[in-house]
């Protein structure tokens, strides 16, 4: 059976979203999976080379994945809007990806910017199995809205982030509910010289009990 890749548009609330859905190879899919990309302004888009790691790991566990670039990214329309409007681009995009696969659980992830993302919709509380956030930059401060989020979290960092700093990392992930951390050792906030084991890494990640 061939395995379904299909370029799509999505209608979101700055105008349509540029997205990419893509099944596993070998089987029916078991979960839906959104995954967010880093910071729009920094070059950010759904091709970054962890993101597409972090898809085709989850792919592998059996997840059909859904990436999309954020308004004002490559052929996405609108603008860029500080996070706030980001956080409603991916709801728009896991309404769509919810719309096709409604009898599957779901998990949101992301990576750098996109974790964030992913963890503030996630924990509004939408009935997300899990989060998997990777490289989450302890350097932007704001991390109010993880406060009491009880959605079982996933943090997947590289052991030299210049983003975010193990230590502060570390304690940050140990002052969460439901939160588990994972460290890859690689040479910088994009696991580079180590994607293959960042990959290895997603695809070991235990679905929540």
């Amino acid at each position: 059976m061939a395995r379904r890749i299909e370029s799509l548009f999505i209608a979101g609330p700055a105008g349509r979203l540029e997205a990419l859905l893509e099944e596993p190879d070998d089987r029916d899919p078991i979960e839906a999976a959104l995954v967010c990309h880093p910071h729009p302004q920094y070059g950010g888009t759904m091709h970054n080379k962890v993101v597409y790691r972090l898809a085709r790991g989850l792919r592998r566990t059996g997840a059909v994945v859904l990436r999309f670039n954020y308004r004002g990214v490559n052929l996405s329309e609108g603008k860029y809007d500080n996070g706030v409007g980001e956080v409603e681009d991916a709801r728009a995009a896991l309404s769509l990806l919810l719309a096709r696969y409604p009898h599957l659980p779901f998990t949101l992830a992301g990576f750098s910017f996109g974790s964030r993302v992913a963890l503030k919709l996630a924990c509004q509380g939408i009935g997300a199995r899990r989060v998997i956030a990777v490289g989450f930059p302890t350097t932007m401060r704001d991390t109010a809205f993880l406060a009491g989020c009880q959605v079982p979290k996933v943090f997947i960092q590289s052991s030299h982030d210049e983003f975010g700093p193990l230590g502060e990392w570390r304690a940050l992930v140990d002052s969460l509910p439901a939160a588990q951390a994972m460290v890859v050792e690689a040479s910088s906030h994009f696991f580079d010289g180590a994607l293959d084991a960042f990959e290895a890494a997603v695809e070991s990640v235990p679905p929540p009990e």
